[in-house]
């Protein structure tokens, strides 16, 4: 994916895919104008407003949704998972968690077999008694903490799939908080397992 970073933000000039912002404000503060001359404006345009302090309204924006970011000191799950997980390590091992994510959407192939070269992405599958991917997460580990996305379970939503993420979390980066951004119900089950909500986001988009 084409970006360019500055230090209000970073923000690609070409339209990003689908479920990727074309912009994401790294400091408080930015200047939307000058923002958003950096991507593409045209309809279905969309701006992470990491601070939700932004106004795009007069540029023809809406608010998709508003979020949460979160914490979770490191620890394990409160309750033991029950179920066995693993990391997806080749591409039918990713191909599989993809479409368990997408649910028959049609955007399993975002998550290309390329996803596997880089070192600090985990793509955890949790399993079903027969192997089969029942929840996962996309892990992506960086100075000090790891962030979370991506949650999802094919049955029992987040609740069935925090556990085993955030034991997958614990095995692999013991003494490592995790962060990420929720809302609505998702947030809610976030908060139950222990995460603590510490700020406001927006998601805008255009059209």
């Amino acid at each position: 994916m084409a970006g360019e970073f500055e230090a209000d933000a970073w923000a690609s000039p070409v339209r990003t895919p689908v479920f990727y912002p074309d912009a994401v404000t790294l400091a408080p503060d930015a200047d939307a104008a000058k923002l958003l001359a950096r991507i593409d404006v045209g309809a279905g345009a969309s701006v992470k407003d990491s601070f939700a302090d932004l106004d795009l309204r007069p540029h023809g924006f809406r608010v998709l949704f508003e979020a949460q970011w979160i914490h979770r000191p490191a620890g394990a799950p409160a309750a033991p998972t029950g179920s066995a997980w693993a990391v997806a390590d080749d591409p039918d091992a990713l191909r599989a968690w993809a479409l368990a994510w997408d649910g028959g959407d049609g955007n399993a192939d975002l998550f290309r077999p390329e996803l596997l070269a880089d070192p600090d992405v985990f793509v955890v599958s949790g399993l079903s008694a027969d192997g089969r991917v029942a929840a996962g997460a996309v892990l992506n580990r960086s100075e000090g903490v790891v962030g979370v996305s991506n949650v999802f379970a094919a049955q029992g939503g987040p609740d069935a799939a925090w556990p085993v993420v955030l034991e997958a979390v614990h095995r692999l980066f013991p003494g490592v908080p995790a962060v990420g951004y929720e809302h609505g119900e998702d947030l809610a089950a976030a908060v139950r397992h222990g995460f603590e909500p510490v700020g406001p986001l927006r998601v805008w988009l255009r059209g």
